[in-house]
């Protein structure tokens, strides 16, 4: 019996043996590379090291294939012939691109394939030998031969136009040392062209002029029942682009210059206009202001503004002219008041200070009614 056994276990394996040589057989002829092929002959007329038998073969970038043999041209010692098996379905047409690839870390070389006409014809196969491609003339060359070439060429030109160049720098060190004698001359024509164009005048640098907030509203957030209409927030106000900006603004249609000269406010507009409304309504007595709320804090009332004027106004007159657009927003998001406030002050120059302190005094009038209003409004 136990002989027996051993007998049917023998055969059992041999069978299974055989069975997967079946398979690997089949494997091989389906999948593994010995299906059917189209084999392609390539004359390259320049070196190609590194190409073994083996290597890949690319066509658009996806191996189609592996070269199979290489072999020198005895006729002709410029000349090397590799043969390649490649799936059959590769487009391979007369006008085909052949040229090698170098890969990876290593620069493993691989035959490339590229592209070709679908209208161009499949090349034709000569009596009893594969179809022809011929390589790209300098498909084998790779980085350092380019570089070895290059540097060669250089080497060329350097030594072909050797005298000119010594002319060269014989002509540069004559000039450098003709301006080294005549530096103070120099130095007097630079100066002079500064002067011309206005260059060498050192500009002045632009004096700080502030914006006062409102004072004279003591009692404007004071009476009965003010203290207790929660948190405000003074938003930063909006504005158009032209007064997002440091400087006194001028407008007018007579060429005037667009802003005051020398003069800036301490930071933009909008942020000075913030911190200024702030401080108003802390004079007026309404402590519970912020410029912000904090993640953690929902306001009560949120106080929008809108930059619609800050300038001096050049027409008939010179005007200080401020105009502000406010609107108050409950805590549910509802607009509960709105208002435009303006107003203008007379300046009899331009002159920086002047028209810093005109703007200013514009500014007080309007910040003062717009505590006023808001503190009724809540």
């Amino acid at each position: 019996m136990e002989t027996h056994a051993r007998h049917t276990l023998i055969g059992l394996f041999s069978l299974a043996v055989i069975v997967a040589g079946f398979v690997f057989v089949y494997w091989l002829n389906s999948t593994g590379g010995l299906g059917q092929r189209a084999y392609y002959r390539i004359a390259f007329e320049s070196p190609v090291s590194g190409l073994l038998r083996g290597s890949a073969v690319l066509f658009n970038g996806i191996r189609v294939g592996e070269v199979t043999s290489l072999r020198l041209d005895p006729a002709d010692p410029r000349k090397t012939t590799a043969s390649i098996a490649i799936d059959r379905s590769a487009p391979v047409r007369t006008d085909t691109r052949v040229t090698i690839e170098f890969q990876g870390l290593t620069g493993a070389p691989v035959v490339s394939l590229i592209g070709g006409a679908a209208a161009s014809p499949p090349p034709a196969a000569a009596a009893g030998e594969a179809p022809l491609l011929i390589a790209e003339g300098d498909a084998g060359q790779g980085m350092g031969q380019a570089a070895r070439d290059v540097l060669r060429h250089i080497d060329g030109v350097v030594t072909t136009n050797a005298e000119p160049l010594r002319n060269l720098i014989g002509n540069i060190d004559k000039f450098s040392a003709a301006l080294g004698r005549n530096s103070d001359r120099v130095d007097g024509i630079v100066a002079g062209l500064e002067r011309l164009t206005g260059g060498g005048a050192p500009k002045a640098k632009p004096r700080i002029y502030e914006i006062a907030a409102a004072r004279d509203i003591a009692d404007a957030c004071r009476r009965p029942g003010q203290q207790g209409k929660g948190q405000l927030v003074v938003l930063e106000p909006t504005a158009l682009s032209l007064f997002e900006t440091e400087k006194l603004l001028v407008r007018s249609s007579e060429g005037e210059p667009p802003a005051v000269e020398n003069a800036q406010w301490p930071d933009l507009l909008q942020k000075v206009i913030q911190a200024r409304m702030i401080q108003s309504f802390e004079n007026a007595g309404y402590s519970r202001v912020l410029g912000r709320s904090a993640e953690a804090i929902k306001p009560d009332h949120q106080l929008m503004l809108e930059v619609r004027a800050f300038q001096i106004s050049v027409a008939s007159a010179a005007l200080a002219d401020v105009e502000l657009a406010a609107r108050v927003v409950d805590g549910e998001g509802r607009i509960i008041g709105a208002r435009v406030f303006r107003h203008t002050v007379p300046v009899s120059s331009l002159e920086a200070r002047l028209a810093a302190a005109a703007l200013s005094d514009a500014f007080v009038h309007v910040a003062g009614e717009i505590v006023t209003w808001t503190c009724a409004a809540i």
